[in-house]
Formats: C-alpha cells, structure tokens, sequence
C-alpha cells in the first residue's frame, strides 16, 4: 500500500482549491491538490462569467478556470485525480485514503469541496442549464436586461433574487409551490409592493422548452392538474444548495444545520490544522472571487500553522 506525506492537502480544485494551491506552491510548501474530476468546480459549466475582476469584456467559466489552473501550474502545484474514500482530520497527521487503497498524510488540510445548487430535476432543466437556466441572480441578472423571466422558490434567497433581478428584467415571474411565501416579511412586502414582480401560487414546472438559442416556455402544473405556459427567455431556480459533504468525516466537524463547514474569518474549522474555504463554508454568499480570496487567506492560515510547528529535521546552514 502507498504512502505519500505532505505538509497541506487541498481537497477540491475549484476557485478556493485552485487559489489555495498557487499560494501554497508559491510558497514552497510540499502540497497536493487532490480532485476527484476536472479542476473547476461549479464555474467549469458556468457559461458566461461577466463580473469577476481583470476581465472586463467577461470570460467563460472554462476559461476562467483554465487561466486559473495555469497559473498555479506555473508553480509547480501537484495535483492528483482521485476519489476519497475516507479522510481522519484528528491528530498531528491528517489521513485521506483514496478508493484505489493509497493512502496520504499532511500536518495541515484545505478542505474546498464546494457545493451544489438544488435542483427541479425536471425535462429541459440541464439541457438549458447555462442557456436560459440559471442558479445565481448575482452572476446571470444582466444577461436579462428588458426580458420576462421567472424565479423558482420562495424563501429569503429566492425573494432578495426576484428583487435583485427587478433591475434589469421587464418582468419578474415567482412560482412558487406553496400558497405562501417562507421568506421575511419584510422582503414579501418589497416583492408585493413591487410593480415589476408577479406571482403564480401552488404551482410547479413540469417542464422547460425551448431551442438552440435558449429557453423559449415553461410548462406549469397548478393545483388540482391544470396545465399552462409561461412565456420566459430565462428560469432561475432558487430552491436552495447542498453541501458537498458527503466524503467529510461531519463527526469530526463543526457544522451548520445544512452541513456546511464552520470556521472563523482565518477559515480555521474546529481541528487544529484543518481549514475550509468556497463553498463549502457557512456563510451568506457564495461568489467566485470570495471563494478565490477564501483560498488564500486559508493558506496563509494553514503556512503559519505550519511555520509554529517543530520542523521534521534541525536546520544545516552548512550545507
């Protein structure tokens, strides 16, 4: 059985991953990046990526990454394709064991398995994923300037959306599968009160429609059958996201009540020596460039750990 130790693993290898590791190579510590697919994330299928720094005319989310990884290869960053099995975060040497039985150690790890959004799950929801289907206001809002859109869910997050979205969209349409809405009072009162939002109660989407250009129609079901079409160039569903967590020892970690990671504002988890940024992080917002900034402040977290660590061997200036 192989056995390879280092001083950081990064767990993922989208934005806070690859961040993470162009810090950490750049820093000469020995570190591996471990990803269980292609480098990237949730912005490897993200079609347009228009409000990330330094880019002005925008840049696709393969592209982005693909700069991304470049530049941390350009250090050196070892990088591994695999898939845990397991990982024990407790003790001096933190161990992950890979499906194919080899196991590695580090003194610190970077957990960035990121998240996921929620999804319909319905006919025509991956197919235009990326084309008239979307899972973040923030990101794709402009691409809708005097266009009818829809937004999926009711709660906080899809409200502050529906609003958010007002600035830009001729029309705002909420459906929602309940008779009311779980969000604040507050943020329903700014959604009724707002001339460019309407809404469509007890009802779900059994389908999206569309052709080569992108979402053309909705196909709704209301309460007790009935069946219509919404006319819409872009759906937003906003039903919430879900942690990547499923390889984290959660035991092990704090966590919040939706299995995300809890740390501090140096992405410290409850472990010594373990960190988590992107995504995979409680908090509020979950952006490309907070997820990157995450990846660095929780190197520069895991090198000082490490730099009030014995090293392995004294020190030979004489050599």
């Amino acid at each position: 059985m192989q056995q390879a130790q280092y001083q950081l693993i990064i767990v993922g290898g989208g934005p806070a991953g690859l961040t993470a590791g162009l810090y950490a190579a750049r820093g000469r510590l020995k570190t591996l990046l471990v990803e269980k697919g292609a480098t990237g994330g949730q912005v490897l299928v993200t079609d347009w990526v228009d409000n990330y720094p330094g880019f002005a005319d925008g840049i696709s989310g393969f592209d982005l990454i693909d700069k991304m990884t470049a530049h941390a290869d350009r250090f050196g960053l070892e990088k591994k394709f695999a898939t845990i099995k397991s990982l024990n975060l407790i003790g001096d040497l933190k161990t992950i064991t890979l499906d194919n039985g080899e196991i590695l150690t580090a003194k610190t790890i970077i957990l960035c398995t990121g998240a996921k959004p929620r999804k319909l799950e319905i006919p025509g929801e991956s197919e235009f994923s990326g084309r008239g289907v979307s899972y973040c206001a923030t990101c794709d809002g402009p691409f809708y300037r005097n266009q009818e859109i829809a937004v999926v869910g009711g709660g906080n997050t899809a409200i502050q959306d529906a609003l958010h979205l007002t600035k830009f969209a001729a029309r705002v349409t909420v459906i929602h599968r309940r008779s009311e809405l779980r969000a604040t009072k507050i943020l329903q009162e700014k959604a009724f009160c707002n001339p460019k939002i309407d809404f469509l109660w007890n009802t779900q989407i059994k389908e999206i429609k569309g052709d080569k250009n992108g979402v053309e129609e909705l196909l709704l079901v209301h309460h007790g059958g009935d069946e219509s079409i919404l006319k819409v160039t872009g759906i937003f569903v906003l039903i919430g996201i879900a942690a990547n967590n499923a390889i984290l020892p959660l035991e092990q970690l704090r966590i919040d009540a939706a299995g995300f990671v809890i740390t501090d504002e140096e992405m410290a988890t409850n472990i010594p020596g373990v960190y988590a940024a992107g995504d995979i992080r409680s908090k509020r917002s979950r952006q490309i460039i907070n997820a990157a900034g995450e990846g660095a402040v929780a190197e520069l977290s895991a090198e000082h750990f490490l730099g009030n660590q014995a090293p392995d061997q004294p020190l030979n200036c004489s050599e």
